[in-house]
């Protein structure tokens, strides 16, 4: 009995521990959400850049596959949705976006993961600084949902086309 409570003092204890000891070392507690689509990595890159097209971009890098988006000011955001819960305003907020396209192989076939990382800070006062703020996961789904169905849309796209080019040259040899 001793013990299933010690396991469980320590299962409960252990991740408030380890998110405390990442912030003491400086280390990476965000969150990173991901997932794999099969095809061609530079029908992901086109993706990837067609689903940030209205965010302003730092970094556009496309051979190691980064992206990152420039600082965004969402405090009318912040302030607005939290207002209807609670008292506590925001002088600033901001948010950015982290993208790494990575190539490999899923069952035989090309793949590419895509790995979205969002940072978001805010400042309560001028005293106070930027803090980092967990997010909650949607803007970063949404993302990887919005570059799934674009590689989508672009392949079924691409088909058309081959197909499209595969009958006029099948015309254009009857004609000969």
């Amino acid at each position: 009995m001793k013990l299933a409570l010690k396991i469980l003092f320590l299962g409960l204890c252990f991740p408030a521990c380890m998110s405390a000891y990442l912030k003491s070392v400086g280390g990476d507690g965000e969150q990173v959400f991901s997932k794999v689509y099969v095809g061609d990595f530079g029908l992901a890159w086109e993706s990837a850049v067609e689903a940030l097209k209205t965010s302003p971009m730092d970094v556009v890098n496309r051979e190691n596959g980064s992206l990152q988006t420039k600082w965004i000011d969402n405090t009318a955001e912040r302030n607005l949705i939290d207002s209807a819960g609670s008292v506590n305003l925001y002088l600033k907020a901001q948010y950015r976006f982290r993208i790494v396209l990575a190539k490999g192989i899923f069952e035989g076939r090309p793949s590419v993961r895509v790995s979205i990382q969002k940072e978001q800070q805010i400042q309560r006062d001028v005293l106070e600084g930027w803090v980092h703020q967990a997010t909650d996961g949607i803007q970063e789904n949404s993302l990887l949902y919005r570059i799934g169905k674009v590689m989508e849309f672009k392949s079924k796209l691409q088909e058309i086309e081959a197909k499209k080019l595969k009958r006029q040259m099948e015309e254009a040899k009857g004609t000969d």
